[in-house]
Protein backbone atom coordinates (compact mmCIF):
# COMPACT_ATOMS: atom_id res chain seq x y z
CA UNK A 1 0.00 0.00 0.00
CA UNK A 2 1.24 3.45 -1.36
CA UNK A 3 0.86 6.18 1.36
CA UNK A 4 0.57 9.89 -0.31
CA UNK A 5 1.73 12.32 1.61
CA UNK A 6 -0.84 15.62 1.01
CA UNK A 7 0.65 18.93 0.63
CA UNK A 8 -1.65 21.91 1.56
CA UNK A 9 -0.77 25.63 1.07
CA UNK A 10 -0.07 27.22 4.75
CA UNK A 11 -2.22 29.94 3.43
CA UNK A 12 -5.37 27.54 3.43
CA UNK A 13 -4.18 25.95 6.68
CA UNK A 14 -3.81 29.35 8.42
CA UNK A 15 -7.60 29.94 6.68
CA UNK A 16 -8.98 26.97 7.93
CA UNK A 17 -7.45 26.94 11.32
CA UNK A 18 -9.24 30.63 11.53
CA UNK A 19 -12.86 29.71 10.99
CA UNK A 20 -12.34 26.45 12.89
CA UNK A 21 -11.12 28.43 15.64
CA UNK A 22 -14.20 31.38 15.29
CA UNK A 23 -16.82 28.57 15.11
CA UNK A 24 -15.71 26.69 18.03
CA UNK A 25 -13.17 28.41 20.46
CA UNK A 26 -12.16 31.72 21.46
CA UNK A 27 -9.94 33.22 19.30
CA UNK A 28 -7.69 34.28 22.00
CA UNK A 29 -7.36 32.92 25.36
CA UNK A 30 -4.83 34.40 27.99
CA UNK A 31 -4.61 34.77 31.81
CA UNK A 32 -4.08 38.18 32.68
CA UNK A 33 -3.97 40.02 36.21
CA UNK A 34 -6.96 43.08 36.81
CA UNK A 35 -4.28 45.09 35.49
CA UNK A 36 -3.76 43.83 32.37
CA UNK A 37 -7.18 42.69 31.31
CA UNK A 38 -8.01 46.81 32.13
CA UNK A 39 -5.16 48.13 30.11
CA UNK A 40 -6.49 45.30 27.40
CA UNK A 41 -9.53 47.23 27.07
CA UNK A 42 -8.21 50.84 27.38
CA UNK A 43 -6.40 50.04 24.14
CA UNK A 44 -9.51 49.32 22.53
CA UNK A 45 -10.84 52.57 22.39
CA UNK A 46 -14.19 51.23 23.01
CA UNK A 47 -17.17 51.07 24.98
CA UNK A 48 -16.54 48.24 27.09
CA UNK A 49 -20.50 47.05 28.29
CA UNK A 50 -20.73 44.44 30.77
CA UNK A 51 -23.42 41.94 31.86
CA UNK A 52 -24.26 40.32 34.67
CA UNK A 53 -27.06 37.81 35.80
CA UNK A 54 -27.16 34.07 36.63
CA UNK A 55 -25.11 31.46 35.42
CA UNK A 56 -25.59 28.06 36.86
CA UNK A 57 -28.48 29.29 38.80
CA UNK A 58 -30.03 29.69 35.05
CA UNK A 59 -33.25 31.84 34.48
CA UNK A 60 -37.06 31.17 34.74
CA UNK A 61 -38.09 33.04 31.54
CA UNK A 62 -34.69 32.65 29.10
CA UNK A 63 -36.81 34.39 26.27
CA UNK A 64 -37.67 37.24 28.22
CA UNK A 65 -33.77 37.48 29.30
CA UNK A 66 -32.65 37.95 25.65
CA UNK A 67 -35.53 40.11 24.87
CA UNK A 68 -34.19 42.02 27.51
CA UNK A 69 -30.60 41.73 26.75
CA UNK A 70 -31.56 42.68 23.23
CA UNK A 71 -33.62 45.62 23.79
CA UNK A 72 -29.94 46.74 25.79
CA UNK A 73 -27.42 46.26 23.22
CA UNK A 74 -29.96 48.28 20.64
CA UNK A 75 -28.68 51.40 22.48
CA UNK A 76 -24.93 50.69 21.50
CA UNK A 77 -22.92 50.80 18.13
CA UNK A 78 -21.49 47.21 17.67
CA UNK A 79 -18.24 49.81 16.30
CA UNK A 80 -18.14 51.52 19.36
CA UNK A 81 -19.03 48.97 22.19
CA UNK A 82 -17.14 45.92 23.72
CA UNK A 83 -19.45 43.50 24.83
CA UNK A 84 -18.37 41.69 27.70
CA UNK A 85 -19.54 38.83 30.53
CA UNK A 86 -17.91 36.02 32.69
CA UNK A 87 -16.75 33.70 29.24
CA UNK A 88 -19.10 30.96 29.82
CA UNK A 89 -22.55 30.02 27.94
CA UNK A 90 -24.53 29.05 30.67
CA UNK A 91 -27.26 31.42 31.70
CA UNK A 92 -26.10 35.31 31.15
CA UNK A 93 -23.57 33.63 28.72
CA UNK A 94 -26.10 33.65 25.89
CA UNK A 95 -26.30 37.36 25.47
CA UNK A 96 -22.78 36.41 23.84
CA UNK A 97 -24.58 34.69 20.58
CA UNK A 98 -27.00 37.68 20.39
CA UNK A 99 -24.24 40.01 21.02
CA UNK A 100 -22.49 38.68 17.94
CA UNK A 101 -25.04 38.39 15.67
CA UNK A 102 -25.27 42.19 16.16
CA UNK A 103 -22.10 42.73 14.78
CA UNK A 104 -20.63 43.05 18.60
CA UNK A 105 -16.89 42.11 19.80
CA UNK A 106 -17.17 40.01 22.41
CA UNK A 107 -14.74 39.36 25.60
CA UNK A 108 -15.01 37.45 28.86
CA UNK A 109 -13.43 37.79 31.87
CA UNK A 110 -13.80 34.97 34.06
CA UNK A 111 -11.90 33.37 37.60
CA UNK A 112 -9.08 30.79 37.30
CA UNK A 113 -11.79 28.15 39.07
CA UNK A 114 -13.19 27.66 35.57
CA UNK A 115 -10.29 26.79 34.05
CA UNK A 116 -9.16 24.17 36.59
CA UNK A 117 -12.98 22.54 36.83
CA UNK A 118 -12.83 22.79 32.70
CA UNK A 119 -16.26 24.76 32.90
CA UNK A 120 -17.08 25.12 28.92
CA UNK A 121 -16.41 28.32 27.28
CA UNK A 122 -18.75 29.94 25.23
CA UNK A 123 -18.79 29.24 21.05
CA UNK A 124 -19.37 33.23 20.42
CA UNK A 125 -16.57 35.12 22.73
CA UNK A 126 -13.72 36.15 21.15
CA UNK A 127 -11.46 37.13 23.92
CA UNK A 128 -10.95 35.21 26.91
CA UNK A 129 -9.41 36.45 30.08
CA UNK A 130 -8.43 33.94 32.73
CA UNK A 131 -7.69 35.80 36.15
CA UNK A 132 -5.54 34.10 38.49
CA UNK A 133 -8.17 33.49 41.47
CA UNK A 134 -9.11 31.14 44.76
CA UNK A 135 -13.08 32.27 44.58
CA UNK A 136 -15.36 32.97 41.80
CA UNK A 137 -15.57 36.19 42.88
CA UNK A 138 -17.42 38.67 45.05
CA UNK A 139 -15.77 40.50 48.08
CA UNK A 140 -13.31 38.69 49.87
CA UNK A 141 -14.25 36.61 52.95
CA UNK A 142 -14.63 39.31 55.76
CA UNK A 143 -13.75 42.34 53.93
CA UNK A 144 -14.81 45.41 51.19
CA UNK A 145 -12.02 44.39 49.16
CA UNK A 146 -12.99 42.73 45.61
CA UNK A 147 -11.64 39.39 44.39
CA UNK A 148 -9.16 39.33 41.39
CA UNK A 149 -12.08 38.09 38.65
CA UNK A 150 -14.57 40.86 40.37
CA UNK A 151 -12.11 43.65 40.65
CA UNK A 152 -11.34 43.25 36.75
CA UNK A 153 -14.82 43.25 35.74
CA UNK A 154 -15.93 45.98 37.86
CA UNK A 155 -12.32 47.74 36.81
CA UNK A 156 -13.03 47.45 33.11
CA UNK A 157 -16.50 48.31 32.59
CA UNK A 158 -17.97 51.57 31.50
CA UNK A 159 -21.73 50.19 31.67
CA UNK A 160 -22.72 47.17 33.93
CA UNK A 161 -26.09 45.79 32.99
CA UNK A 162 -27.52 43.39 35.41
CA UNK A 163 -30.76 41.01 34.07
CA UNK A 164 -31.14 39.20 37.83
CA UNK A 165 -28.51 37.77 39.32
CA UNK A 166 -26.78 36.29 42.49
CA UNK A 167 -24.52 36.63 45.25
CA UNK A 168 -21.45 38.06 43.18
CA UNK A 169 -23.03 39.78 40.80
CA UNK A 170 -24.63 41.45 43.90
CA UNK A 171 -20.75 42.32 45.17
CA UNK A 172 -19.87 43.53 41.74
CA UNK A 173 -22.91 45.80 41.02
CA UNK A 174 -22.61 47.50 44.39
CA UNK A 175 -18.77 48.11 44.12
CA UNK A 176 -19.90 49.39 40.61
CA UNK A 177 -22.20 51.70 42.30
CA UNK A 178 -19.84 52.77 44.49
CA UNK A 179 -17.11 54.30 42.21
CA UNK A 180 -20.17 55.73 40.27
CA UNK A 181 -20.06 53.35 37.18
CA UNK A 182 -23.38 53.45 35.48
CA UNK A 183 -25.27 50.31 36.46
CA UNK A 184 -28.27 48.93 35.29
CA UNK A 185 -30.76 46.40 36.47
CA UNK A 186 -33.48 44.62 35.40
CA UNK A 187 -35.47 41.74 37.66
CA UNK A 188 -35.45 38.14 36.65
CA UNK A 189 -36.58 35.08 38.40
CA UNK A 190 -33.62 32.33 38.56
CA UNK A 191 -34.82 28.84 37.64
CA UNK A 192 -37.38 27.58 39.72
CA UNK A 193 -36.96 23.99 39.51
CA UNK A 194 -33.05 24.35 39.68
CA UNK A 195 -33.12 26.98 43.28
CA UNK A 196 -35.88 24.33 44.13
CA UNK A 197 -33.32 21.24 43.70
CA UNK A 198 -30.48 23.26 44.79
CA UNK A 199 -32.06 23.55 48.27
CA UNK A 200 -33.08 19.77 48.37
CA UNK A 201 -29.62 18.81 47.67
CA UNK A 202 -28.73 20.97 50.87
CA UNK A 203 -31.77 19.39 52.76
CA UNK A 204 -32.41 23.36 53.19
CA UNK A 205 -36.10 24.45 52.96
CA UNK A 206 -37.74 24.84 49.68
CA UNK A 207 -37.53 28.59 48.69
CA UNK A 208 -40.28 30.55 47.98
CA UNK A 209 -37.84 33.73 46.61
CA UNK A 210 -36.06 33.66 43.34
CA UNK A 211 -35.73 37.05 42.48
CA UNK A 212 -31.81 36.84 44.01
CA UNK A 213 -29.69 38.49 45.54
CA UNK A 214 -28.85 41.42 43.30
CA UNK A 215 -32.37 42.53 43.02
CA UNK A 216 -32.92 42.27 47.17
CA UNK A 217 -29.17 44.50 47.58
CA UNK A 218 -30.37 46.99 45.02
CA UNK A 219 -33.55 47.41 45.62
CA UNK A 220 -32.49 48.10 49.39
CA UNK A 221 -29.96 50.93 47.78
CA UNK A 222 -32.86 52.46 45.80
Amino acid sequence: MTVKTLIVPIGILLFLASGASECAMPKQVEEKTPQQVHEFFRAQHRKVVSFFGYSGAEYEDHAGMLAQARQALSHFDPHKTIVNVGATGVGIGAVYELAKEKGFTTTGIVSSQAREQDVPLSPSVDYVFYVQDSTWGGYLPGTAKLSPTSEAMVNSSDVLIAIGGGDVARDELLEARRRKKDVKFFPADMSHRLARDAAASKNKPEPTDFRGAVHMALSAVD
